[in-house]
């Protein structure tokens, strides 16, 4: 299997296909909502011209995938792999949001389970960039044993840096969880 940052994936709670720019529209209407980007750190991602500087972003990533509910076949966000550096064995998740009516569900820790699983077979780290305040997805990200390694003020595209902390997951300790939960 050759690595590819736009894979076609699934689970038993999610299905991760390529993003394309006919998306738009759907994925907007979920944007839409000011409660999904209260606590990131461009809080304004849910008006139609952040959010079109944000999908810009996606379509220039090369590494831009929706997230659909496998049980309704409904569109439910999107997530992004971007940074990706042969050399190290490394790779970053993010820009990930999705929809208010799944939180709550375990469609986020299936969603980033299913990248882990598939990134592990060609890197040896993923890292991800969370805004400072971002109190929702630093616990999220915790569950799934990313720990804290820095702080880093992260340009976005199209949009001022702003602070972020670094979490990272190694292979090891990803593989080891995955077998002790197994």
């Amino acid at each position: 299997m050759t690595f590819s940052r736009q894979p076609s994936l699934q689970n038993e709670q999610a299905i991760l296909l390529p993003l394309v720019a006919t998306d738009f529209d759907e994925l907007y209407a979920l944007a839409a909502d000011p409660a999904i980007w209260e606590q990131h750190p461009n809080p304004n991602r849910w008006q139609k011209e952040a959010f079109t500087t944000y999908f810009e972003g996606a379509m220039l990533s090369k590494g831009a995938l929706k997230i659909v509910d496998r049980a309704s076949a409904q569109l439910a966000g999107s997530t992004r792999m971007y940074d990706y550096d042969a050399e190290n064995r490394s790779i970053l998740i993010g820009y990930t949001f999705i929809a208010r009516h799944y939180w709550g569900t375990g469609l986020n820790l299936s969603v980033k389970a299913l990248l882990l699983d598939y990134l592990f077979q060609y890197v040896d780290q993923v890292g991800f960039h969370i805004g400072a305040g971002n109190l929702r997805s630093q616990i999220a990200i915790g569950r799934l044993g990313a720990v804290k390694i820095a702080e880093e003020e992260i340009p976005y595209f199209g949009e001022a840096p702003k602070l972020n902390y670094i979490y990272a997951i190694e292979k090891d300790a990803w593989l080891g969880r995955s077998q002790a939960t197994g």
